[in-house]
């Protein structure tokens, strides 16, 4: 069987983790710390604050940007249903726009539009990896006095070309950034997130609230010669990252300039075998942009049937996704609020006509040319019938 994905994790993450266990204190605490300084570096943000994964991430962002009921958020639905649910989280209303099919990324064209009186913030997605056009989008904001919130999850070693120079996503380009650590994720600790952000008022309230509100850590009670009774000056939850995460996720950001060439020389092989099969459309990055690849998805032939396809490569042992779900289609979204301003044509035909490929980086030349073959094999088989 050829997965889909394969998280990149060796030794090194094992003895890390090993080394965390045996240490006496596993919890969040130096590690997380250590691992916070990293990130930041890496990316080039002021601040950055790990907690337990993306979603807790959003919704810490959205709380900090002062989204709260009643309020309306614009965004995608065309995303996994952790965006849209971490908007509802703050009991406010998702407004949906439409994607760009050749990036699957926000239309900007349709955000300013959206905008009403109740509108509190905009929450973009690099969605599978592939930055949106944040320079477009960051005048919408600004022109509205709007915060912008990215959805990172998937585009940790993903960079846009701004001022003259590449940054990676999580500098911040708007005022946060939201990072997954999922094992489908180009960087994995199993599970955990990353909040980047240039305000440090807001960096603040993340660790205040992702430790139950704790107006002091473990690790400051802990190491203290003198007794220290903590105080609880607001409402928090409990999203913190513990420390074998971070050690492990340490080791990882370490190699990932070496994942992310990897990615892309793996993504390059695709382009160049598939070239040749009729009707299927190949994903492409804009000229300001450059992709981790952390999905590779492509558009189906019009004659071809999406779940068809994806059962006949399953039986010839290749794994396959579907494209990117639609949130407003959900049954759990006929029971919430949301709006859209016109209908999601784009979205729609995005997750019914596109089949997302195996990428990983230990993924070797003859495995890209067996999924190759037999997706033109199926393919050739259901234009025949």
């Amino acid at each position: 069987m050829i997965p889909i994905a394969k998280p990149w994790i060796g030794e090194s993450e094992a003895e890390a983790a090993r080394r965390v266990i045996l240490s006496g204190w596993i919890t969040q605490g130096p590690e997380v710390a250590a691992f916070e300084r990293e990130f930041a570096e890496t990316v080039k943000a002021p601040h950055a604050c790990a907690v337990a994964n993306c979603t807790t991430a959003l919704h810490l962002a959205l709380l900090a940007a002062g989204v709260g009921p009643g309020d309306e958020v614009i965004t995608v639905s065309h995303s996994f249903i952790a965006t849209a649910n971490s908007i509802r989280y703050c009991g406010a209303i998702p407004v949906f726009v439409d994607i760009c099919p050749e990036t699957f990324n926000i239309n900007v064209d349709q955000v300013e539009s959206a905008i009403s009186a109740s509108t509190r913030a905009v929450l973009c997605v690099h969605q599978m990896g592939m930055p949106c056009d944040l320079a477009r989008l960051l005048e919408v904001a600004k022109k509205h006095s709007l915060p912008l919130i990215e959805d990172a999850a998937c585009a940790i070693g993903s960079e846009v070309f701004w001022n003259g120079e590449w940054q990676r996503i999580g500098k911040p380009h708007g005022d946060v950034a939201c990072f997954s650590f999922h094992p489908r994720k180009v960087v994995s600790t199993g599970d955990g997130g990353m909040i980047t952000t240039k305000h440090k008022a807001w960096d603040d309230l993340f660790r205040l609230w992702r430790q139950h509100g704790m107006s002091t850590s473990d690790a400051v009670r802990h190491s203290s010669a003198q007794v220290i009774f903590e105080r609880y000056p607001e409402f928090g939850f409990n999203y913190r990252m513990t420390d074998i995460q971070a050690a492990v996720g340490r080791e990882q950001l370490r190699r990932l300039t070496e994942i992310v060439a990897r990615r892309r020389q793996l993504a390059a092989t695709y382009h160049s075998l598939l070239q040749g099969i009729p009707g299927l459309k190949l994903p492409t990055e804009p000229d300001w942009a450059r992709t981790n690849w952390q999905s590779y998805c492509v558009g189906l032939p019009e004659d071809c049937d999406q779940k068809e396809t994806m059962q006949a490569l399953l039986d010839s042992g290749i794994a396959t996704r579907r494209g990117i779900m639609c949130v407003h289609r959900e049954p759990a979204y006929q029971k919430q609020e949301w709006r859209s301003i016109q209908p999601l044509c784009c979205s729609e035909r995005a997750q019914d006509r596109s089949l997302i490929l195996p990428l990983y980086p230990q993924m070797e030349h003859r495995e890209q040319e067996i999924v190759v073959s037999g997706l033109q094999d199926v393919l050739l088989r259901e234009h025949v019938s």
